[in-house]
């Protein structure tokens, strides 16, 4: 089952200093029937301006991920980690039982785009814990790319979750065939291009599709596509 949701079918949020826009229901944008995708509860696709971002708050019991796509992001938290994270890094916050950090661009004349992912962990109570980690962009061409994940290794943000977010830059008329257990989930995002998805299901910019029930998908690039697909229970 294929469930498709547009760019342009999400909440936007617009603060002057930042410009986000939901996936799921955050903050001021409240709907029942769109809270979470199993255990995936946030993706907010996050516009900051320069020397501005998120002061100092909290979180509990949550996996947070955040995805640079462009620009600076700087991290400082109440364990003592402080981290600046540009395109080809990764960085994973385990809230557990109590977090404050701030998210903010260091930058004095450039913007930072990021994607926002928060995850409900597999158990509650665990120590607040921070991770940065790397990964070869060359390495996405053609190819899914594990940049989080409970099962994969080196160069490998661990998240406690039974899930693995793959990255990928997919060249015009190229395929990929991705296939995963019965009974799991698929989150697939559209970055940039245009992709179609088992000979059906056109996707563009921005646009993502929640798929049950299949075990088996192919991805095709229309034109230069990067995408990001997250392998969930």
């Amino acid at each position: 089952m294929f469930d498709i949701y547009k760019a342009e079918e999400r909440y936007t949020a617009d603060h002057g200093w930042l410009k986000s826009n939901f996936s799921f229901s955050f903050a001021e944008y409240y709907d029942p029937s769109n809270m979470q995708f199993g255990p995936m509860r946030v993706l907010n696709d996050d516009i900051v301006q320069p020397l501005r971002g998120f002061g100092a708050h909290p979180h509990r019991e949550m996996e947070i991920v955040s995805i640079v796509l462009k620009g600076q992001l700087k991290h400082e938290d109440s364990t003592g980690k402080s981290a600046v994270t540009t395109f080809g890094g990764i960085q994973r916050m385990s809230a557990g039982t109590g977090v404050v950090h701030s998210e903010v661009n260091p930058s004095g004349d450039e913007e930072v785009n990021f994607l926002q992912l928060w995850f409900m962990p597999e158990e509650y109570g665990l120590t607040p814990s921070y991770e940065r980690t790397d990964f070869d962009p060359a390495k996405m061409k053609n190819a899914l790319l594990p940049v989080v994940s409970k099962h994969h290794g080196e160069d490998v943000a661990y998240i406690h979750q039974d899930l693995t977010i793959y990255l990928s830059e997919l060249e015009p008329e190229k395929d990929l065939s991705f296939h995963q257990e019965t009974g799991r989930r698929i989150f697939f995002f559209v970055l940039e291009g245009e992709v179609i998805l088992n000979q059906d299901h056109h996707l563009n910019r921005r646009d993502s599709a929640r798929i049950t029930e299949t075990e088996s998908l192919q991805i095709k690039a229309v034109k230069n596509a990067k995408f990001m697909l997250i392998d969930l229970p």
